[in-house]
């Protein structure tokens, strides 16, 4: 890891060892989601996980707004199968689809290794079920699985690259990596600059700096 994101590193680490208590899921639900957001966007030499960027816990946060409850969503039937481009087609709101979905995982997990969970199995056979969940036909409960991983992908990223004001992109990180310099209200010596590297470091809405 390059010596510029070691520190983010063990600040972050330090941080997710207080433990945020999760508002909506329910500990094996917590387990499994801490552990999925970390093989979908890994850590690597440029940074942390996205456990460690805190997308478990803007997920979590999610769940209790208006998204979370499909308030935003057209949610009345008839629910089709459908292309993609006609929009989401499933009668649960986001905070029930993860609820069924992922326990219907970890029994399709249990059922093939031995009675083990998700969270309990190796990063190689963790990375294997979401690649199968990602292209897979199979159910988890009345969740399609690639329906799943994707609604999972996304709000990983999301976690990953929002605001830190929503619970996730801890200490700005996740602005750092990309050299986003987040809500900084002016640009305008800048402009003209081409290809000019951006010598100033993030900030978020709230005010805080990286």
């Amino acid at each position: 890891m390059y010596k510029g994101h070691q520190s983010w590193a063990d600040t972050l680490n330090a941080e997710d060892s207080l433990s945020y208590r999760p508002r909506y899921f329910r500990s094996e639900e917590w387990r499994f989601l801490k552990v999925a957001c970390a093989r979908i966007f890994p850590a690597d030499a440029h940074g942390p996980d996205a456990t460690v960027l805190g997308a478990p816990e803007f997920i979590d946060r999610q769940m209790d707004t208006p998204y979370g409850h499909g308030e935003l969503w057209y949610m009345s039937g008839p629910f089709r199968e459908a292309p993609a481009n006609l929009g989401y087609q499933l009668p649960l709101a986001p905070r029930d689809l993860y609820r069924q979905a992922i326990a219907a995982a970890n029994a399709y997990v249990a059922a093939r290794h031995g009675g083990r969970s998700f969270a309990e199995l190796d990063v190689p056979a963790q990375v294997n079920l979401l690649k199968a969940f990602e292209q897979g036909k199979m159910m988890l409960g009345a969740v399609p699985a690639h329906l799943f991983f994707e609604q999972l992908r996304q709000n990983t990223l999301e976690g990953v690259f929002a605001d830190p004001l929503y619970g996730g992109n801890k200490k700005l990180a996740g602005w750092t990596l990309l050299g986003f310099p987040g809500a900084r209200a002016d640009f305008m010596d800048w402009v003209d600059q081409k290809g000019a590297a951006y010598p100033f470091g993030p900030v978020s809405i709230s005010g805080e700096t990286a």
